[in-house]
Formats: C-alpha cells, structure tokens, sequence
C-alpha cells in the first residue's frame, strides 16, 4: 500500500467521503491550514501552553474536514477534478499512469519537502522568513501539484468509466 493510500485510509476516504472531499468547500478550507497551523504554533510565544488548543484545533479540522461537507451539487470544477486526481495518482499502481506525469509529480513533491525544513526551522526557532519561505514552498508544490492532478483526472477519466463516474 502506497503512502498515499495509508494517509487516504488514515482519513477514512472511502467512496462516499472522496465525494465528500471533492465538495469546493472542503479542498478550498484544506489550503490554508499549513499558515493557520503555523500560527497557532507561534501562538506559543504569546499564550504559552494555551498554545495547544488552536494546535490542536488546527489539527482536528485538518483530520474531519474531508468529511464534513455534503457531496457537492456538481463536480465539474477545478477543485473536484483535483480532488479526484488524488484519488486516481492513489489508484496508479492498479492504472499505470504517463510517465510525463511521473516525473512531474517527482518534482512537485520535491518542491514542497525542500520548504518542509524551512517551515520547522522557522516554527521552531520562531524565525518569520524561515517560516514564510517553508509556507511558500509548500504550497507553491502542492497547488502545482493539485493542478496536474486536474490534468491526470481529465487524462484518465477518458479511459476509465468509473473515473468517468465521478462526475457529474
């Protein structure tokens, strides 16, 4: 099992709560978590142990959310696509993809780990630019990453009805 297939069964994304996840609502909530997380953890600096309580709140949403929102009226929009898109670069080893695709998301990923040790440095030491430059990178990686992500869903979603399924 793929790394991403633990994190998706960690999340408990079954069939009903990708659909659920792929609501606009859920994808666009998801983005800002990495700098509400590193607030609440520069809360500490302020509020001391009281620190643990946004941290743990930021932690919370970010384990639920993909399961709060309703399935969405229509999945014919970006953030849905995206959303799917994981679910088809988690099924990749069942359905083989492009090796453009491949080497692509090799170096997505790459770009938001390099912002990782930025990020901890930056929260740890509570060094502003070391955490902006982390926050930067991460997402830079990750919004790159969930727009090939559309381009593999609307690749694949020709060649495989039940990813054709999923919209609507």
């Amino acid at each position: 099992m793929s790394a991403e297939a633990k994190i998706a069964k960690l999340f408990k994304l079954n069939d009903k709560n990708w659909m659920r996840h792929s609501n606009p609502w859920s994808a666009w909530t998801r983005v800002p978590i990495i700098i509400f997380l590193a607030v609440a953890i520069w809360s500490r600096d302020w509020i001391g142990y009281y620190s643990l309580i946004p941290i743990g709140i930021v932690l919370f949403w970010t384990f639920i959310n993909p399961r709060v929102f309703p399935p969405p009226k229509s999945t014919k929009n970006w953030t849905s696509r995206a959303v799917f898109g994981e679910r088809v670069w988690i099924n990749r080893k069942e359905h083989p993809l492009p090796q453009h695709h491949l080497t692509m998301i090799m170096i997505l990923n790459t770009i938001s780990f390099l912002g990782l040790p930025f990020y901890i440095y930056g929260l740890y030491n509570l060094h502003i630019w070391s955490t902006i430059l982390g926050i930067i990178l991460v997402m830079l990686g990750k919004m790159w990453f969930l727009d090939r992500m559309v381009w593999i869903y609307n690749e694949e979603k020709e060649k495989n009805e039940e990813y054709k399924s999923w919209e609507y």
